[in-house]
């Protein structure tokens, strides 16, 4: 494995360990971007920019986008964007959480997106998001995270569940999955008490009362990390999906000057409970970004403008695949396995669970040329059901063509998730070919 592929998974998991929760994700994005020179556009301020510009805007804390404005017209060049998503599935903290049973306190939880159940049972786990205060400037929200184990969801002793290994782990989301986070013995406690005293970490001064609602995602305490006896692996929570949104801001940020073209990210929040909020991919928000790069853009062209940029575009959904398991081969299509470690996922279904077609995928697979990539392929089992991305949502709502892909990964949907340290520079560097606009 190169040096080069080593870097960049150490870059990844250093990303995925700043960013515990999606608000945490875009604030760490936004970090990088402005390292490397990118402002921030406000939403609802009026947009002057000019070619050479590198900007970004954040809505709802948890959604971003981030271009570089190129100099030749959006409606003559079209625009090139790389879409993944911030959110992982997850136990969040319901607004009423505080719980007391059986000599424990407790934190009622629901759960976020496709959540793999039993992973979260026997973890150690911690707990950040944003906590929204009354101040005297007015409402004010500030990042929180206790960045140590202080919750446990504990299994059920095999004694007093004796076919658990026959009959199968069957947990009841109500009732099971609260954690436990102290005892009764030791004290009173309280979930704002706890936030209060994690601000207060953060040289946040706030009392109980000046809480006025929260949003909450426990999380594994332990940090990501290499594994294998030769560090192939990448092992660490929410890979799915902030490996991608890791590989589009690095793409981003390193891809070999383009002075005409106008290129960028968009990182969506929602995806894993179907994008329909606000800020996910059903939302207007990419569309309005490309208008209004349309119409602030220094050789703007008015009229049908916006439809002929849209016509030119282009977006690389990047959404983590599916590997082949080896202890269950056969719930994979025999002629499509991609493997770990053997580069980027062209992803591809009929019914249009994923947008690939045709001729995405053909340009896709000369991005990959450009970087020294050859990409493998997936297709769903005929039998099985075929999940779904950001992809055919952001395709419908824009009007963009759109090719899916991803890296292939072990473990979707657990808390801690396995992919290969030699995909993460692959990937990245098929992004870079795209931004670059090798197209032949």
């Amino acid at each position: 494995m190169t040096a080069n592929a080593l870097d960049a998974a150490d870059d990844l998991i250093a990303f995925v360990n700043s960013s515990p929760t999606p608000w945490h994700a875009v604030s760490e994005a936004a970090r990088r971007l402005t390292a490397a020179g990118y402002r921030e556009l406000d939403e609802g301020e009026a947009w002057s920019l000019r070619a050479g510009d590198k900007v970004f805007v954040i809505r709802a804390g948890t959604t971003i986008a981030a271009f570089e404005v190129g100099e030749a017209s959006p409606a003559s060049s079209g625009l090139r964007w790389v879409g993944a998503h911030t959110d992982s599935p997850n136990l969040r903290a319901k607004p009423n959480a505080d719980l007391k049973r059986s000599g424990h306190y407790q934190v009622g939880v629901e759960v976020y997106g496709g959540v793999l159940l039993h992973t979260w049972l026997d973890r150690d786990l911690s707990l950040a998001g944003r906590v929204l205060l009354r101040s005297e400037q007015g409402l004010v929200s500030h990042l929180v995270d206790a960045r140590r184990a202080i919750a446990r969801v504990p299994s059920l002793a095999i004694h007093l569940d004796r076919n658990v290994n026959t009959d199968g782990l069957k947990l009841n989301t109500q009732s099971h999955l609260p954690p436990l986070l102290a005892l009764e013995s030791g004290g009173a406690f309280d979930l704002r008490g706890l936030l209060a005293t994690e601000l207060a970490r953060s040289g946040v001064a706030a009392s109980v009362g000046d809480i006025l609602a929260f949003d909450l995602c426990f999380y594994d305490a332990v940090a990501g990390a290499r594994g294998g006896v030769r560090d192939e692996y990448v092992l660490a929570g929410r890979l799915d999906n902030l490996a991608m949104c890791h590989a589009a801001i690095s793409a981003l940020l390193e891809a070999s000057p383009a002075p005409q073209l106008t290129r960028g990210l968009v990182l969506y929040d929602h995806e894993e409970c179907g994008s329909q909020s606000a800020q996910g991919a059903q939302s207007p928000f990419l569309r309005d970004v490309c208008a209004r790069i349309v119409a602030a853009h220094p050789r703007s062209e008015g009229g049908d403008a916006l439809a002929r940029t849209l016509h030119r575009s282009f977006l690389v959904s990047a959404d983590m695949a599916h590997a082949l398991h080896p202890n269950y081969a056969d719930k994979h299509e025999p002629q499509h396995q991609p493997l770990l470690g053997g580069g980027p996922v062209i992803k591809a279904n009929t019914n249009q669970r994923y947008a690939t077609d045709a001729e995405s995928a053909a340009r896709f697979e000369i991005w990959c040329g450009h970087a020294g990539v050859t990409p493998q392929k997936f297709v769903t089992r005929t039998d099985l059901a075929c999940g779904t991305t950001i992809g055919p949502i952001t395709a419908a709502m824009v009007g963009l063509r759109v090719v899916d892909v991803g890296n292939p990964m072990l473990s979707m949907h657990s808390i801690r998730e396995m992919s290969a340290a030699a995909d993460v520079p692959k990937m990245i560097g098929a992004m870079k070919s795209f931004f670059a606009g090798l197209d032949r």
